[in-house]
């Protein structure tokens, strides 16, 4: 990646002119993009997800179709023309799911821990135990504050024989298929 910005050489008395630094760039095989904005993942991150990749790299997908995948998304209602629409491939017609999609639950405002555990006693709970009757499911949630709160933590450990909460590993939603 380069820079331009118009400088002047020390101890001339010319300026380089951008547009001239520009064309020789382009001479060059250099173009003029937007840099890609990634997140720094530190260290003790990668660690933790290239963990995480080891411990799961001999899951089928058998295995892997007893996780529940979570997402939370911002959705503006505008007006429609009453049809519905899907985004797939063009061999996925009629392609069927895994198992079947969960509830979807509207949030009105600001979802902070005591909503998350409202949607997780009320919805989750039910589905995961309707979904996963010998408690061999997985549930997957992001790394949200919210998800991370001590009375969230405290629900799951009181329901651990019920499903088992995925550990996911931190800045990861690239693993996950809703993302």
């Amino acid at each position: 990646m380069i820079l331009i910005t118009t400088c002047y050489n020390r101890g001339m008395q010319q300026s380089i002119c951008a547009a001239t630094t520009r064309t020789t760039l382009r001479r060059m095989g250099y173009n003029s993009r937007r840099s890609h904005r990634v997140p720094l993942i530190s260290t003790t991150n990668r660690k933790k997800r290239l963990k995480f990749a080891r411990a799961h790299q001999n899951w089928t997908v058998e295995d892997w179709k007893n996780v529940a995948w979570s997402n939370e998304s911002r959705f503006l209602l505008r007006r429609s023309d009453g049809r519905v629409r899907i985004w797939r491939k063009q061999n996925e017609n009629m392609d069927p799911c895994s198992h079947t999609l969960g509830p979807l639950v509207p949030i009105g405002d600001r979802l902070n821990a005591t909503a998350y555990l409202r949607i997780v006693s009320d919805h989750v709970h039910p589905f995961m135990t309707t979904m996963y009757p010998s408690s061999d499911g997985y549930f997957q949630q992001d790394n949200a504050p919210c998800h991370k709160a001590r009375i969230i933590s405290n629900w799951f450990l009181e329901h651990d024989n019920e499903f088992t909460v995925l550990k996911w590993p931190p800045q990861s939603p690239d693993l996950n298929p809703i993302e």
